[in-house]
């Protein structure tokens, strides 16, 4: 789940787009990638230094990444000084507090060589946390940055994939499949593809689709208004808790935002709208996991994971199913969320969250695909998390992601020019420590492109 980690967990998913998931998504992996306004020109060259001491061109560009490269070494950047160096546009969709949180991945960067530089654009090899990237940086004709991007190199062969993707995680689930026409999965290529493994904010899979069946049996509709009550907001990510009490959200909305930006508020209206059964009922057609019931709100999370822990916490865990209801309705959904305290280190991730295995995700996206309902594939279609698939190739790509410390986890479905359909589920997880947000998350979105590359060569 994109959780609250105070002021905010990276959400959702996935990588921070400029342009933004999340619900980048806002998103749900602190990686910086996108623009503010589309691109970056410019037309005066420099000459590209590769050496120990590379030369950056004196250029606002150039200018520009001097500074970057210092910065990141004294994070947080106060707002005056961002405001500075980046455009107003930019700033205004991705502000200072998000900006910081994605950069902190790359306090260590070093650049190791110039590929291009232009007057307002250039391109660069640097190295964060032990991983190359590909830095592209761009500016406008005020010479602030209104564009950056770091991405790394996709493996060439799904033994390199494997390797780095031990590399990344102490554990680590990945599964690439073909959706056949029916909705089942094919694999074609997995890593502890049965093991489960925590969801984070995917489990917003099993929502998405309880909500649609609801409105194809004719419950309500996409149109239907949601009541934004008080004892229903949640913490962020997302937007909805800082509405007014009691104001009015339709189901599509609150889908769009669940998915988009990971918004946990959103989440719960739809889950209490739904019905909890219903969710469940879902996850069990689906073959879901059996823990993921009773199936969790994103409040009742919090509270167990982070209010007076770890009472709430092993009470529950004490209990069978039919005490957990009832323990959560009694006990757990009264309290305040003002007792919920932030935690940022690893904490109950195989035992206090939504669980599946990268194959049950699979069957998850093949629920949804068989609803053939045009709703839910423009929900799933809003970001795709900075993977930037080639649209002519792969016109239809939907996205979920998750997160929470020690937890990232991502998943997209993504469907060839020819109709042929692949999923690709990638979850890494580490008990002892957080991750470095950026420079993992940027690695598992580098490892999921290239899966799907490999995918339809095969």
């Amino acid at each position: 789940m994109s959780h609250y980690r105070f002021p905010a967990l990276a959400t959702a998913l996935m990588a921070v787009a400029v342009t933004a998931c999340a619900t980048q998504p806002v998103p749900a992996l602190a990686t910086i990638t996108g623009s503010a306004t589309g691109s970056a020109t410019g037309s005066a060259t420099a000459t590209p230094t590769a050496s120990a001491a590379v030369e950056i061109p004196d250029t606002p560009v150039g200018g520009q990444l001097r500074w970057l490269l210092e910065a990141v070494t004294r994070l947080p950047v106060g707002d005056a000084e961002l405001a500075g160096h980046f455009a107003p546009s930019f700033l205004e969709h991705i502000p200072p507090a998000q900006l910081n949180q994605a950069l902190a991945g790359f306090e260590d960067m070093r650049l190791d060589r110039l590929d291009q530089a232009q007057e307002r654009s250039l391109s660069a090899t640097v190295t964060a946390a032990g991983k190359a990237f590909t830095l592209a940086l761009g500016v406008d004709g005020t010479g602030k940055v209104d564009y950056i991007q770091f991405t790394g190199v996709a493996p060439a062969s799904w033994s390199e994939l494997d390797q780095r993707l031990r590399q990344v995680a102490p554990r680590a689930g990945f599964l690439a499949a073909e959706l056949t026409g029916d909705g089942r999965c094919r694999p074609v290529h997995a890593v502890a593809g049965e093991k489960t493994f925590p969801l984070g904010s995917m489990f917003k899979l099993y929502v998405l689709g309880a909500v649609a069946e609801r409105i194809r049996s004719g419950a309500f509709g996409w149109d239907t208004e949601l009541t934004i009550r008080p004892e229903l907001k949640s913490l962020p990510s997302g937007e909805l808790q800082d509405r007014p009490d009691n104001s009015k959200v339709t189901v599509l909305e609150a889908a769009r935002l669940m998915i988009s930006i990971s918004d946990n508020t959103a989440t719960d209206l739809l889950i209490h709208k739904a019905g909890r059964k219903a969710v469940e009922r879902v996850v069990r057609s689906w073959g879901g996991d059996r823990r993921n019931v009773p199936f969790l709100t994103t409040r009742e999370l919090f509270v167990l994971k982070a209010a007076d822990y770890p009472r709430h916490a092993e009470r529950y865990l004490s209990l069978n199913t039919s005490a957990r209801r009832a323990y959560l309705a009694g006990v757990v959904d009264k309290v305040p969320l003002s007792k919920v305290r932030p935690w940022a280190e690893p904490r109950e991730l195989d035992r206090l969250e939504w669980f599946a295995t990268p194959a049950q995700v699979c069957r998850a996206y093949g629920g949804l695909a068989r609803l053939k309902d045009a709703r839910v594939g423009e929900v799933l279609s809003i970001t795709d998390a900075g993977l930037r698939l080639d649209k002519a190739q792969w016109p239809v790509v939907w996205h979920k992601g998750g997160s929470e410390p020690g937890l990232l986890a991502m998943s997209f479905l993504a469907r060839t020019a020819a109709g042929r359909t692949y999923v690709v589920s990638t979850t890494a997880v580490n008990p002892d420590a957080p991750f470095q947000q950026g420079p993992v998350g940027q690695e598992l979105l580098v490892l999921t492109r290239g899966a799907f590359a490999l995918v339809k060569s095969s």
